[in-house]
């Protein structure tokens, strides 16, 4: 069975921080910088700044927080996100949308995982599987939550945003 994949990296202490702006929905789609090195790979060119409109992407806009499947297939979605402490929030939200700018098929959100705060910093690991197709690319979105469901500017210290593409799907 083949795999296509893309892998992405940001870091704050390598690529500065990433400022959080909440969408319509609440949540704030996470941005990757282009380009290989700091561990991205993406020989597909799913990460790609000239897909989605006519004018080529520049991180760290909108754009620069999705990924273009290049096949269709079974994908299977992982992330990694990694907040400061903050003692304001109550808990930590994460999902994975299709379509999370509204350019292609329609904003379609999935896989939302809401967790309480531990001790210390918030370490948190997502997977999901799902059908993706080249013409609707996938996005991760996060969020942190205070008393009154309060939406929290709470940084990032580092997130990756992973697409694995199973290409071979059979059929009965």
């Amino acid at each position: 069975m083949s795999v296509a994949v893309c892998s992405l990296l940001w870091d704050a202490a390598r690529h500065g921080p990433q400022t959080i702006k909440y969408d319509s929905d609440g949540y704030h789609l996470v941005r990757f910088p282009y380009g290989a090195g700091d561990e991205s790979y993406d020989p597909w060119h799913m990460h790609d700044p000239s897909k989605g409109v006519t004018s080529p992407s520049k991180y760290p806009d909108a754009r620069s927080g999705l990924i273009w499947p290049s096949h269709d297939g079974w994908g299977m979605l992982s992330a990694m996100v990694f907040w400061e402490p903050d003692p304001k929030a109550t808990e930590f939200r994460s999902r994975y949308v299709r379509d999370p700018l509204n350019v292609s098929t329609g904003y379609d959100s999935t896989a939302t995982t809401d967790i309480a705060p531990t001790r210390g910093g918030q370490y948190r690991t997502y997977l999901w599987q799902m059908f993706v197709h080249p013409g609707t690319p996938v996005g991760l979105k996060i969020s942190a939550r205070g008393a009154g469901d309060v939406r929290l500017r709470t940084p990032l210290i580092h997130a990756q945003f992973k697409l694995a593409i199973h290409t071979d799907v059979v059929t009965p």
